[in-house]
């Protein structure tokens, strides 16, 4: 079990840093990090950071070259597309993965004020 995530360019790898922090970046990171504890392999690109692996996936290439940066971020599960211009939902992760979502035990993303 495998996602894949190219976010468009961040400040950092998780987009959670700086003064104003996106709250759809903090849920994104709370699936991350309880996919993670289920056993799932997550990999995240930043197109600030690693610009060759965003030309190195041809369908990323391909959506980019097409439409834009607008079609980011991209969400592979399994090695096919999932999402694009938005990122899923936990829950929509692991329906697409074959797993329950937790019920209890859930990372959560405490934010520093």
């Amino acid at each position: 079990m495998k996602v894949e995530i190219y976010d468009p360019a961040m400040c950092c790898s998780s987009g959670l840093c700086g003064p104003s922090i996106d709250p759809v970046l903090v849920k994104m990171n709370d699936a991350v990090l309880a996919l993670k504890k289920q056993g799932v392999e997550i990999e995240r690109f930043n197109l600030a950071q690693q610009p060759k692996e965003f030309m190195a996936n041809k369908s990323v290439a391909e959506l980019l070259h097409k439409n834009g940066k607008k079609r980011l971020p991209v969400v592979f599960v399994n090695g096919k597309i999932f999402k694009t211009g938005e990122y899923p939902a936990y829950e929509e992760l692991c329906k697409a993965l074959g797993i329950e979502p937790l019920e209890h035990g859930k990372p959560i993303t405490l934010k520093m004020v």
